[in-house]
């Protein structure tokens, strides 16, 4: 079984390009610690040219979160900045492409926001 958080990464590498991201370029790796184990997701984008790997590298921007709340947050069960705000998920480097990549994250599920592609197929 595949968790939400694999979909959605898988998800945005399928893609391929996403318009919302037209205008941005840069790295974001997302660290998902639990315990001693640490799962990381880079994603690259340039000018909405996506792509997807779980490495391990230096990124413009570094998230860190527990797997459970990322994968609440593509879920849209949580919102990315309120969880920011708690300190429940850290962000070192340039804020600015995770607040651009927040806009691909879905709403609750009750949302009628159009930006967000993803609440259909996390469900």
């Amino acid at each position: 079984m595949v968790d939400a958080t694999t979909r959605f990464f898988e998800e945005l590498d399928r893609r391929g390009f996403e318009p919302l991201l037209a205008k941005s370029s840069g790295t974001l790796r997302f660290d998902l610690h639990e315990g001693a184990q640490t799962t990381h997701w880079l994603l690259q984008i340039d000018r909405g040219n996506l792509q997807v790997r779980q490495e391990d590298r230096e990124a413009d921007t570094v998230v860190g979160s527990a797997p459970r709340l990322f994968d609440e947050l593509v879920t849209g069960q949580e919102n990315a900045i309120a969880a920011l705000l708690r300190g429940d998920m850290t962000v070192a480097g340039d804020l600015r492409l995770l607040l651009q990549v927040e806009r691909l994250l879905p709403g609750p599920a009750d949302s009628q926001c159009p930006r967000h592609p993803f609440r259909r197929e996390m469900h």
